[in-house]
Order: C-alpha cells, then structure tokens, then sequence
C-alpha cells in the first residue's frame, strides 16, 4: 500500500530531478493546493488539470531537500513535513536555502490536499523579485470576513493541544506577561522564516519577546485553528490565522503554523512559521524586512 511517506518521497525525487511534468500524477484529478502565506494574497488551486495549466514546465530553480522531518499524525491520512530547498535560482545565479513546511492528505495512494508554507522572503530575494513584491502589495487585498466565536475548548490545558490554544488565545486576550509562564525555563524557540531572528532559549528570554505585543498596540483574534496531534504525543502542529491591527495599521490577516513540544505542561520547543512579509506589509515596514535578506 501506498503511504503518505511514500509519496511524499515520490514528490521530493520528482522536484530534485526537475521532472515537473511528472509531479501532477501524484495529486488526485479533484486535489486541492493550498498556499497560505504566498505573498501578496494566499492562493488556492483546484483539480489536477488546473495544476497542470498553472504549473507545467515547472520552476527555472535548481534544488535538493535537506534535514526532512516527518510527522505522522493521528489521522492516518496526514502527515506533515519540515524540510529546506537548498538551491539556486537559474535565472540569476543566486543560491537560496529555504525552509518549508507541508500539510499533506493522501488518499488512495494519491494528493487529495496539500497545504505549503514556503520561505517566500529568501526565494523572492534569490529571484530579485523584491521591489516586484513590493509594489505588489500596493494593489491587493486580502478578504476579511468577521472572525467566528472562540469554540470551548475540551482540551487538558497542560496537554500539548490545550498549552496551544493557551498560547495563540493568550495573544488574543492580550494577556502578554503571561505568555511565557507556558515556556519551560530552559527551552529553544525559532523563528524561521524571519531572517536574522535568534534563538530564545529561556523562559526570561520569551518574556521579552512578548513585550512587542503591548509596545506595538497588537490586537488579533484568532480564526481557523486546526490542531494536528502527532504520533508524538509530546508534539502538536497548529495552523491558525490572526486577524486585527498592529498600532495604526489597518486590519489584516495572516496565517500561521507553528511546532511545539510540550513536555510536563510547558513548551520546551517550538518552530513559529509565520507570515512576516505579510504582518510587514501591513504595519509598512517591508523595506525594514527587505533589508534582512
């Protein structure tokens, strides 16, 4: 039988390989792809030959995955991966090394759904396509739609799933001193798609993190979490939006996917990947990012 794993394997061979055309047997004809954080608007993609129409010929990039970290999840279908692209983009001759995070559904052996979080900020910056991104913002727009009521939560809140919801719905709250009583006092906490974003490595160290939310007037709500709860019962992978303002900017909206370990009640790691082309559009501060890359 074919397992997600495998064809998750299939897909990284076919991408290393530049086998573009090759790629759309694996994905169901009614399959949907989803783009949460593609700059300037998510996109989402529907049906195998639209897929086929849209990206046939492929990507004029070179590159290899590396460090791939595989999550089975509780439902049987499913499985998340972290990965890099290490390569280079063929038009420029600039290298990029990209992390990457895939929400894969298989289904009778094929792509029923995909959902992909890519590094934008380094690939676009690889390409020279930062000014273009840019001007990009100038024109579109994301849709807001008002944010659904909070559902109750039935979760033990010192299990992974219920320290989760603890953390996005603290920022929510605006509960910002409290944010890193979830954190253990030694723990290791990234930010990857944030060039130049070091690593907080205590309880101490998150405390100041979170000042940013009061400093910067941050008011969201959150919208559309889904919880994947891995075959490790320590870890649980959470995709969610914000939506609200950030000082005087407008109301906005980003997604969001995020890894924790929660051991004995307390985040002793976690990988935040976050829209930051997005919340600096937003806030008009994308020369300020730009100049990270």
């Amino acid at each position: 039988m074919t397992t997600p794993r495998d064809v998750f394997d299939e897909l990284s061979e076919l991408v290393t390989a530049r086998r573009w055309d090759e790629l759309f047997e694996l994905y169901a004809e009614d399959a949907v792809v989803e783009n949460p954080q593609r700059p300037p608007v998510p996109s989402r993609f529907e049906g195998r030959e639209t897929l086929r129409k849209i990206f046939s010929g492929g990507f004029n990039v070179r590159m290899e995955r590396a460090d791939v970290l595989i999550h089975g999840t509780t439902d049987p279908e499913v499985i998340i991966a972290e990965y890099r692209n290490i390569g280079e983009v063929l038009d420029t001759g600039k290298p990029f090394d990209i992390a990457n995070v895939q929400v894969l559904r298989v289904r009778d052996g094929l792509i029923a759904h995909s959902r992909d979080y890519h590094d934008y900020l380094r690939l676009t910056a690889a390409r020279e396509g930062l000014e273009e991104l840019a001007k990009s913002f100038e024109t579109a727009e994301r849709e807001l739609t008002p944010v659904p009521p909070r559902p109750a939560s039935t979760a033990d809140p010192k299990s992974p799933r219920g320290v989760f919801e603890r953390l996005v719905y603290g920022v929510a709250d605006g509960a910002w001193t409290e944010l890193s009583a979830l954190y253990a006092e030694e723990t290791h906490v990234t930010h990857p798609f944030l060039p130049g974003a070091k690593t907080l490595r205590s309880r101490a160290d998150l405390h100041e993190h979170f000042k940013f939310g009061g400093q910067g007037k941050v008011r969201f709500q959150v919208r559309d979490l889904v919880i994947h709860e891995t075959l490790d019962p320590e870890v649980v992978i959470g995709e969610f939006d914000y939506q609200g303002t950030a000082g005087d900017s407008p109301e906005f909206r980003v997604s969001n996917i995020f890894v924790l370990r929660v051991r004995d009640g307390l985040i002793v790691e976690s990988r935040d990947y976050a829209d930051h082309i997005a919340i600096a559009a937003a806030t008009g501060r994308l020369k300020e990012l730009f100049a990270l890359v």
